[in-house]
């Protein structure tokens, strides 16, 4: 049964929810068993510009203690005056990463599981139709608490995968994690597409290829697009992207024109080219 917002306003644009509790025990497992894999050498392998594996660790370990309230010896990050929301964010993430330089690999494993396992269990109960913190790259704030989750956890499954790929491992296949990732980051088109002209019922198109893919319409209304509209006819743009793609595409682990160039499009090539902007993360 898919949950119904209460406390929020009308956010039917953002499309059908998505459960993605059921994910987060899974997730962390594959985490701890990732971690616990690797090498001495790999913990020290760049992870993402500026962080090492071992960094990223430590950044979801926050990620996990931010959701129960932080409690690190009493970090608890407040706004500076004037600070954006995306400095905030860059401040606190680089902030947590030194509180935790001196930690080791097993520490950080053993406060994973302990953290993780807190998060899963209170995501558990958590209902689907409340408000949730605010999803900026989504364009809402608050947003429903079923995109919250799911938000959280592409987080989590993209940085498990910023580790395999800095460690010489391929992103992780399982089908139906990817699928969740996927469909949650498409909730940026219409936030994508805020600033593109087009007539009301302008259509745009994109489809994932394979088998965890999907075919995502968003749809010119007045004041806004959605992804709530009913497809109708023949979309005016249409862009085809492997999963593979799309999912570093919304990360920023590619550019929009290196995206395009792996691209099937039909139709209207400037409304093709404003949906391959899209960004599904904090940048």
């Amino acid at each position: 049964m898919s949950p119904q917002t209460n406390g929020v306003s009308d956010t039917s644009w953002l499309g059908t929810p998505i459960d993605a509790r059921p994910l987060f025990g899974p997730e962390l497992t594959s985490l701890l068993d990732l971690l616990r894999a690797l090498s001495a050498a790999e913990w020290n392998q760049t992870a993402v510009p500026g962080w090492s594996v071992q960094n990223l660790a430590a950044h979801i370990l926050g990620d996990y203690r931010g959701r129960l309230g932080w409690s690190t010896d009493g970090f608890r990050p407040a706004f500076a005056p004037g600070e954006t929301l995306e400095t905030f964010i860059h401040r606190v993430n680089q902030d947590w990463i030194d509180l935790h330089t001196g930690h080791s690999p097993a520490e950080l494993i053993d406060a994973l599981e302990l953290a993780g396992d807190q998060v899963n269990r209170r995501f558990e109960s958590t209902d689907l139709g409340t408000a949730g913190l605010g999803v900026s790259w989504a364009g809402a704030d608050p947003a429903p608490t079923w995109l919250d989750i799911a938000r959280e956890f592409t987080e989590y499954w993209t940085h498990r995968q910023q580790i395999r790929h800095a460690t010489g491992r391929r992103t992780d296949p399982d089908p139906r994690a990817l699928a969740t990732v996927l469909d949650t980051f498409m909730r940026a088109l219409p936030h994508t597409m805020r600033g593109t002209s087009a007539a009301v019922g302008t259509q745009v198109q994109v489809a994932i290829s394979g088998p965890v893919g999907g075919i995502w319409n968003v749809t010119a209304m007045k004041g806004r697009w959605s992804l709530a509209a009913a497809p109708n006819g023949q979309p005016a743009a249409s862009v085809t992207l492997d999963s593979e793609t799309a999912w570093r595409l919304c990360t920023r682990g590619i550019e929009p024109s290196t995206a395009l160039t792996r691209a099937r499009i039909r139709g209207d090539r400037q409304l093709a080219e404003a949906v391959c902007q899209i960004v599904s993360i904090v940048y």
